[in-house]
């Protein structure tokens, strides 16, 4: 199996066609005013346009009125919608979208619980638990996951390019999402990294150049 990639929080324009050109198979922009990463709709159009055919639009938002999230949808062309807060299912279901539902993964969290909480959601993203919202670029303990998981599960929280192959070897995720780990400052990423992270997936799952 493949592993995807996202790389989220976007903020530039060359950061985006650097994410493309290495592969990623999303890119994530985060509609969360508090996040240094947060970009305004004005912003993510631009960022929008720098996206080929066949490279999926997440957009971010965390206990977001309604409102707002239906003004970036009509907006953008977001293909996926990520929820990070305390939407519940109705929340989520209620945009009429593809979304997957951020969890906060500590010692005695029960993610088959709490995934049959969001029966639509397309896949669970597992983060660790911090204060706020988001991993803060921090690693939870992987063995906290479920080993029998039937639900597309997305690895997030503290990846970077020295730890994504035992990511893949000891979860075997759906989905990789990361944010801080191939940054040279908040928001701003560092086009090596990125393409160090895609090459140490690629080198997990067992690519071979032709």
């Amino acid at each position: 199996m493949r592993t995807r990639v996202k790389i989220c929080g976007l903020t530039r324009v060359e950061d985006v066609r650097a994410a493309v050109r290495a592969g990623a198979d999303a890119i994530g922009l985060v509609f969360y005013p508090a996040s240094p990463r947060a970009v305004s709709i004005e912003q993510a159009q631009a960022l929008c346009a720098a996206v080929p055919p066949f490279v999926t639009i997440v957009g971010l938002f965390v206990n977001e009125t309604p409102q707002r999230v239906q003004a970036a949808l009509s907006a953008l062309p977001l293909s996926l919608l990520q929820f990070h807060g305390g939407e519940d299912a109705a929340y989520c279901e209620s945009f009429g979208r593809a979304y997957i539902k951020a969890a906060r993964v500590r010692v005695g969290f029960d993610l088959i619980n709490y995934a049959a909480s969001y029966p639509s959601a397309s896949g669970l993203l597992v983060d660790a638990w911090v204060d706020g919202f988001g991993g803060g670029g921090e690693v939870f303990d992987w063995s906290l996951l479920p080993p029998e998981f039937d639900r597309p599960l997305v690895l997030a929280g503290g990846l970077t390019p020295a730890n994504v192959g035992a990511a893949i070897d000891l979860v075997h995720p759906w989905a990789l999402d990361v944010s801080s780990g191939v940054e040279a400052a908040k928001g701003i990423k560092d086009p090596a990294l990125i393409n160090a992270f895609i090459a140490g997936v690629r080198n997990a799952d067992g690519w071979k150049e032709c």
